[in-house]
């Protein structure tokens, strides 16, 4: 699109938070469409919020292009790879918009749903237009297995009803948004948080596409710190099952002490190594598995205890006016000290 006067200062209709890792190759297709996207609901009135984490290829660059092309375009540069939920925190928390749609930069959630979310929500009067995965395009089998025992397993154990088969792709309003924002919490499951603070929630049923390039950033190993964060922040049932697992072994060892009293007294011999070595493999076993999920909380416990700053921004590329809450932007420490020097005028330095 054609680069137009700078958006007005006021907080615009929309804006489109795009957490982005390793995306170069993505992101000349991404602007393109979620322009497209934008201007059929909001006009000219909007942002998108480019969020860089840490990448490694030439995405930085090309986000700091962008937003010197069009004025529309907020590019964020964090400090290093804080992870995707604490990226897509950034980007929510120094967004402005009075509605703000959440997408992956990999355009395997379609742009062009925006449109129908934004009828949904205001037919509904919703304030959370959430997007559920109907089919999913180029995924493995065991992805998509994994994928389907999670969600159904966590709808099992959370405290709270989180929907299925969805990610973070939805629209919010801005008072959704400033309620999410006010969990302060150091392992984020978004989509668990957006559940959790309530509101008119409802459900929008799409067919998810392939990656339109570049490889998955989520490993397997990630999948599973991921599916951690998500299980002890909205359950205590492993801790519970850890308990009462425990009132079992001790119903089971009073009968194994009867079991033993009785054979002692009447003489007969107690079956020996092999048994008793079972027994201790097991219990053994069992102990470690609930001190590691006892640990897992107790961790998370440490982390919260520390109220480190969720994400660091080290660089902004583009005109914005927003001040985040959570999280530390290394420039406004500049600008209050450009303001003490004769001459500063406070404005916070951006490219």
């Amino acid at each position: 699109m054609s680069a137009a006067a700078a958006p007005a200062l006021s907080p615009p209709a929309l804006s489109i938070v795009i957490p982005c890792y390793n995306e170069e190759a993505c992101l000349a297709e991404l602007h393109r469409r979620v322009s497209a996207a934008a201007q059929g609901v909001a006009g000219t009135d909007y942002e998108i919020v480019l969020v860089n984490d840490g990448s490694r290829d030439g995405s930085w660059a090309m986000m700091a292009s962008l937003a010197d092309a069009d004025p529309r375009v907020v590019a964020i540069n964090l400090s290093r790879n804080h992870g995707h939920q604490l990226a897509l925190t950034a980007g929510l928390d120094l967004c402005r918009g009075q509605r703000i749609l959440i997408i992956d930069a990999d355009l395997q959630d379609p742009p062009e749903l925006l449109g129908a979310m934004v009828a949904e929500m205001e037919g509904q009067k919703a304030d959370v237009v959430y997007a559920v995965r109907r089919a999913r395009a180029g995924e493995t089998a065991f992805k998509l297995a994994t994928a389907k025992i999670f969600y159904r397993g966590l709808s099992k154990l959370a405290e709270i009803e989180i929907p299925r088969d969805t990610g973070d792709f939805r629209l919010m309003s801005r008072r959704a948004l400033d309620a999410l924002l006010s969990l302060p919490e150091q392992a984020r499951f978004i989509r668990g948080m957006v559940a959790w603070v309530g509101f008119r929630q409802v459900p929008i049923v799409y067919d998810r596409a392939e990656r339109h390039a570049g490889q998955t950033k989520y490993p397997l190993s990630k999948m599973v710190r991921f599916a951690l964060d998500a299980v002890t922040g909205f359950s205590t049932a492993p801790l519970r099952f850890a308990s009462h697992f425990g009132l079992w072994l001790v119903a089971a060892t009073v009968l194994i002490l009867i079991y033993i009293a009785i054979g002692f007294l009447s003489g007969s011999a107690i079956p020996g190594w092999t048994s008793l070595m079972l027994v201790v493999v097991i219990l053994g076993a069992v102990q470690m598995f609930v001190l590691g999920l006892i640990g897992e909380y107790l961790g998370r416990l440490y982390i919260e205890a520390k109220r480190r700053p969720l994400y660091i921004v080290s660089d902004i590329a583009g005109h914005t006016g927003a001040h985040g809450r959570l999280g530390h932007v290394a420039h406004e420490a500049e600008a209050m000290a450009a303001s003490d020097t004769p001459g500063g005028n406070g404005s916070l330095p951006i490219r």
